[in-house]
This record gives C-alpha cells, sequence and structure tokens, in this order.
C-alpha cells in the first residue's frame, strides 16, 4: 500500500509517499481502507522529530482517518462488518491506504456525509469533547475562552460549548479567522495580535472572567490567562505553542483565584505501559460518549446542527504542501489528506 514516509526528521520537503506492507488486524482490531486523513500539529511536531509515536504504534503519520471497513481481525464483536463506513482517531498510521485499529475507537460515519467530512471530526472533536466534559465538566451558562478558536479543536469546542448551553469566546490571529468562530457561533472574538485579550475578556464579562479556558499556547499567556479566569476557574492546558517556561509568580496567582490548571493529550501511550489498558478503556468510554451525545447532531436535520469546517483538500502525493501551509497558519479549519482512488 502507499504511505506518507520521511527518513529524517526536518522540514515538509522531506515528506515523500512510498510502498509499504499493507497491516494486518489483531485481536480485536478492524482493518480499514482509507479514503481520507486529516493533517494536525502533531503531524508536523512528529515530522520535525519532536513528537514520536507511542511504542508500538504506526511510525506513519496520521492521528485520524475516514474509510470502510475492509477486514476483520480475531476476536471481534461482531460490532461492524465489511463495508461500513467508519471513522477513527488513531495514535498513528492514518496518512496510509490501511490502517488497522481498535474495534472500540471506530465511530459510525453520520449520514449524508463525506469521507472528506469526516475525516475532519475525530481528533479535533473528540479533543475538544473530553477538554470541555471529562476534564473541563461544562456546566450550563459557564463562559469558555477558546484560544486558536479557528484552529480545527477551536471551530469544534465553540460548537460543543453552544451544545452544553454554555458560551464560547474566542482568540484568533486574523479578522477572517474570527469571521470563521463567528460562523461557528463564537459570542465574542479577540485578535490576539493588536489587542489584549484578557482585558477584553474581563470588560465582556463585567470583571468576572471566564470559567473554562482551553489553551493549546502554554508558557506565553499565562499571565493574561490568569487576568481573565474567574474565581474557581478551570485552566486546562493541552498544547504548548507558545512554549512551557514561565517567569513568574504563577502558583501565588493562580491561588489567589482558587483556579485549577489540568492538562491533557489525547494521543494514545505504549499499549505495553502499565497505564495502557487503564489508557484504551478510557478512550472507548470517551468514544462511546461521544457517539451516543454528540454524532446525532452532525446527521441532516437535526438543530443545533454540527458541522465540521473543512479548509482544503490535498491529495496524498501533495502531502509536503499540506505541511507547508498548516506550518505558515494559513488554514481555517482542517486540512484533509485524500487517497487515491
Amino acid at each position: 500500500m502507499l504511505a506518507v514516509y520521511f527518513d529524517c526528521p526536518g522540514g515538509p520537503e522531506n515528506l515523500y509517499v512510498k510502498e509499504v506492507m499493507k497491516p494486518h488486524p489483531g485481536e480485536g482490531e478492524v482493518l480499514v481502507k482509507v479514503s481520507a486523513s486529516a493533517l494536525n500539529r502533531a503531524d508536523l511536531l512528529q515530522r520535525r522529530g519532536k513528537y514520536p509515536p507511542p511504542k508500538g504504534a504506526s511510525d506513519i503519520l496520521g492521528l485520524e482517518a475516514a474509510g470502510s471497513v475492509a477486514g476483520l481481525g480475531p476476536g471481534c464483536k461482531g460490532r461492524w462488518k465489511i463495508g461500513d463506513a467508519v471513522m477513527a482517531l488513531l495514535s498513528g498510521g492514518g496518512q496510509a491506504e490501511y490502517v488497522t485499529v481498535p474495534e472500540g475507537y471506530l465511530m459510525p460515519i453520520p449520514n449524508n456525509m463525506t469521507f472528506i467530512q469526516a475525516a475532519a471530526i475525530p481528533e479535533a472533536w473528540l479533543t475538544a469533547f473530553q477538554l470541555l466534559h471529562f476534564v473541563g465538566k461544562i456546566q450550563k451558562g459557564e463562559k469558555v475562552l477558546i484560544h486558536a478558536g479557528a484552529s480545527g479543536i477551536g471551530i469544534a469546542a465553540i460548537q460543543l460549548v453552544r451544545l452544553a448551553k454554555a458560551v464560547p469566546i474566542v482568540t484568533a490571529g486574523t479578522q477572517e479567522k474570527l469571521k470563521a468562530t463567528a460562523n461557528a457561533g463564537a459570542a465574542a472574538g479577540f485578535n490576539y495580535k493588536n489587542e489584549d485579550f484578557s482585558e477584553k475578556v474581563l470588560a465582556l464579562t463585567q470583571g468576572a472572567g471566564v470559567d473554562i479556558i482551553l489553551d493549546c499556547v502554554g508558557g506565553s499567556y499565562w499571565e493574561k490567562n490568569l487576568n481573565c479566569l474567574s474565581t474557581d476557574g478551570r485552566w486546562i492546558i493541552y498544547g504548548l505553542l507558545g512554549g512551557g517556561e514561565v517567569h513568574g509568580d504563577l502558583l501565588a496567582r493562580l491561588l489567589s483565584k482558587r483556579g485549577s490548571i489540568y492538562t491533557s493529550l489525547l494521543r494514545s501511550r505504549d499499549k505495553e505501559a502499565s497505564n495502557g489498558y487503564r489508557k484504551c478503556i478510557q478512550l472507548e468510554r470517551l468514544v462511546k460518549a461521544f457517539t451516543e451525545d454528540v454524532l446525532p447532531y452532525f446527521s441532516g436535520g437535526t438543530s443545533p446542527h454540527l458541522q465540521p469546517l473543512v479548509d482544503s483538500v490535498y491529495p496524498l502525493h501533495d502531502i509536503a504542501e499540506a505541511h507547508r501551509i498548516m506550518e505558515e497558519n494559513k488554514n481555517i479549519g482542517k486540512i484533509v489528506i485524500e487517497m487515491p482512488a
């Protein structure tokens, strides 16, 4: 089968497509013929040698995929049959013509949705759902600040906050991106490049601040995040685009607000590690909850209606260009990679 590869860490120019062995489904695994896969920041980090896959996972890039069931491994419990349209969050291997997936990680593709649209769901929407519900315990009426509001996770989080009957507020770097977040349902949006988002958030909330912050930036935002975090607020860090170092009295200021810091990474860990079984069960619980509570709202005719935002689609052989676009922060929503027919 064809798959994306790189021989040594570096820039997008190191990527190429080559023939590799088609995987075989193991115990409780399903073989999926991939029609589309989406690009994530983690793929860029892995390409640079900064985010290796978990032990035992495929070293092929790609953390999500949509396609059809092509084979069933021993021990499968009959949840899926050959030809079913499915999508999945992966620990790796999505940017290839075939990938194996534990059957409990698969989700059905909603009615009237293309493989390209479906490929934009698993990583972004499961991450946002986990951060808001499993970690943040979002409540009706709460105010949520979402950084990188026009990213795949940002667009998903805006809609999920609305679904929870809470209030999404975002930051983004261009007016075009802020417009996209408003279209997705953001109550307010601020350009972090030319205004102090913490001052704007405090003005919007009459000084109360926000109850939850979804933060993929990290160190460079710590002061502004604390400025606009409410008393008893939850600051959830799931990325470090702005670095991991903090210079200042973070703990005293956090304590003064009785605030909480949570961290989260969704990528599956080493299955052989002591916590591997627990991690797999947690991910299955997450997939089950998302499938039951959120997935129905992607189908036509529902209200509210949820929708992934696809920025652009690239054929597999143009994978390097797709990486360049994401690296330059040009995309609004998800970049999707389409497999050869």
